[in-house]
């Protein structure tokens, strides 16, 4: 029988807490956005359309970075408490390697790493039926 490779992903626009659901150590790997609220006032000091350039181009590079990790696993758990989990599901979807990934979204209050772990473990324990 073959195993599940499970991620949950905590997430908002700057930055995501990768966090693969295993009996092995609970590791969080960080992705970070390269756009800041710094980036953002020097480029808004110039012209709002080259703001809005860079923070797109920098966010198709955030979401490729998650998409690349995406990849690895068969189900996946977005969640967090803003809108970017919705853009990088619009984003995903767009490309059909992501089709036979079993993807959900579910909004979260800000959580703090031990409650994303214990979310992500309470997510996909609800989907382990041990049958005798």
């Amino acid at each position: 029988m073959k195993t599940t490779k499970k991620l949950g992903i905590y997430m908002d626009h700057s930055t995501a807490e990768l966090i693969e659901f295993s009996d092995a150590s609970k590791e969080t790997k960080t992705v970070c956005s390269d756009f800041n609220i710094q980036d953002k006032h020097e480029t808004l000091q110039r012209s709002e359309s080259e703001m809005h350039n860079k923070e797109q181009h920098s966010q198709k590079t955030y979401f490729k970075q998650l998409a690349t990790s995406v990849l690895e696993f068969d189900q996946v758990v977005l969640f967090g408490p803003t809108e970017a989990k919705t853009e990088l599901i619009h984003f995903l979807r767009q490309d059909h390697k992501f089709e036979k990934i079993g993807i959900e979204l579910l909004t979260t209050d800000k959580l703090t790493q031990n409650q994303q772990h214990a979310f992500v473990r309470d997510y996909f324990k609800k989907f382990d039926v041990k049958f005798l």
